[in-house]
């Protein structure tokens, strides 16, 4: 866990999830989660889960802390507006461009025109106060080919990609330019919300779980993490590094955000993810639009697994937690015996690991337990959204899987439906839980027969594979 020094005056928090054992002497958390030993020096240097850089000891163990995704940064102020320059991709969406570029006063634009069939012109931008410049594509080569040809003329040590159907929200640029005081630091993202309130169901459903919407917490953007990528329709960048590894990959015709998440963390970069920062999109209501736009997100992931084996995993579990479950699907008086005791011996197993920490028997009881219901939850997940097809088959030719897959479709909803309560603005109208249940497995459904067709389409079944650890 190394990267440039942290300058001092930077401090980073524990975050609240992470739990403190042994009076100080591990955190067990983060994503994945895993136990961090602290030294008697670091534990002095923590005051109330918080430390502030002041040498290089404490800029080490700050570095330590963020790499090992339990702690987050508190940055500095960090570089002016006057260093970033906005590069917009924009086709046949002249209103949208307008509305956003009133909203960018003072700041360097490239507008680049991807192909739009009336094509964009100066004059377009007569009532703005930003300095604006065009670039025009004859043919459409996709907001890949465009965010790169905006790249390619900034001059500024940051470029901000911000697609022609976002407004951003007052505050986001410095709330996001802060993170850049760490010089790992590559790109930082917002939290990305709905324009427009609704009463349209899809709408509504949209302001609670749209697949752009990341939630409320921060995070490190790292594979398999709880932001293991983030939306190009808002995004921060440094642009050596963007230089650096290549910009977007222009042949991926979706994905290419991800892909790009991903590359900059192979380069070392440090990503964030900042839901303090908000920007709005017009989300797509239309019900036979949105379908296609999740099942076109799904396609994605075929020519992802390609390119960065793995990493696409719909399934990240313990091997002894998948035989937990397993059991339990069993039904029978057997299983349900034999799942308790596999699952008394991976508490045995985690006890094991914590027995270099001072923790009590009930400590360990919890984090058996969370990691057990973790498991069941990211299972009921894949089953109805990666893996629906075959789950389907299933409940048809057998009545115990047909139990099993209604539990899933059930659990996976009501979860999701009470984790995501929390996201809509106050006057949002909430969807009840009946609506939200069908949407959910509309969505799935969407997501899956994309994955699916990407699978077929590419002849690899790498995006299908889970990953089980022991």
């Amino acid at each position: 866990m190394t990267g440039p020094r942290l300058p001092d005056g930077f401090a980073v928090q524990v975050d609240r999830r992470v739990r403190v054992l042994g009076e100080g002497a591990a955190l067990l958390g983060g994503t994945p989660t895993r136990l961090l030993r602290l030294a008697p020096a670091a534990q002095t240097m923590l005051h109330g889960g918080r430390l502030e850089v002041r040498d290089a000891v404490s800029a080490q163990l700050a570095r330590t802390l963020l790499d090992a995704t339990v702690a987050h940064p508190r940055p500095l102020s960090g570089p002016s507006h006057r260093d970033v320059t906005i590069v917009i991709p924009v086709r046949d969406n002249h209103s949208g461009l307008g509305r956003l570029a009133s909203t960018l006063r003072g700041l360097k634009v490239v507008v680049v025109d991807d192909g739009s069939s009336r094509p964009v012109r100066a004059g377009d931008f007569e009532e703005t106060c930003c300095d604006v410049r065009i670039l025009r594509i004859p043919r459409s080569k996709g907001p890949a080919a465009a965010r790169n040809a905006g790249l390619a003329v900034c001059t500024t040590d940051f470029v901000a990609f911000l697609d022609s159907d976002v407004v951003p929200r007052k505050g986001w640029l410095e709330a996001l330019l802060g993170h850049f005081c760490d010089p790992a630091v590559s790109l930082v993202a917002p939290r990305i919300v709905g324009l427009e309130q609704s009463d349209n169901v899809v709408a509504r459903y949209e302001a609670v779980r749209s697949s752009l919407d990341l939630g409320l917490r921060e995070a490190p953007v790292v594979p398999f993490g709880s932001v293991s990528y983030v939306p190009s329709a808002a995004i921060i960048c440094r642009r050596s590094a963007l230089l650096d590894i290549g910009g977007f990959d222009e042949t991926l015709i979706s994905g290419e955000d991800v892909d790009l998440c991903w590359r900059l963390n192979e380069s070392g970069a440090r990503l964030r993810y900042e839901p303090i920062a908000t920007v709005a999109h017009d989300h797509r209501t239309d019900l036979r639009k949105w379908f296609a736009r999740k099942s076109f997100y799904g396609a994605s992931a075929a020519p992802l697994t390609i390119r960065h084996p793995g990493k696409t995993a719909p399934l990240v579990i313990s091997g002894w937690t998948l035989v937990v479950w397993m059991l339990v699907a069993i039904g029978s008086g057997t299983g349900y015996a034999a799942s308790i005791l596999v699952a008394a011996m991976t508490g045995r197993r985690i006890a094991k690991s914590l027995s270099s920490v001072q923790t009590e028997p009930l400590e360990v009881a919890v984090v058996a337990a969370h990691g057990i219901g973790s498991a069941a939850v990211q299972l009921a997940s894949a089953i109805c959204r990666h893996y629906w097809p075959l789950a389907l088959i299933a409940a048809v030719m057998s009545k115990r899987c047909r139990r099993a897959v209604v539990v899933a479709a059930v659990l996976d909803g009501v979860i999701d439906w009470i984790a995501r309560s929390g996201h809509a603005d106050e006057d949002t109208k909430r969807v009840g839980l009946p609506t939200y249940l069908v949407l959910k497995r509309i969505d799935d459904i969407a997501y899956g027969l994309g994955l699916w067709t990407g699978v077929v389409r590419e002849r690899h079944a790498g995006a299908l594979k889970p990953q089980i650890r022991t």
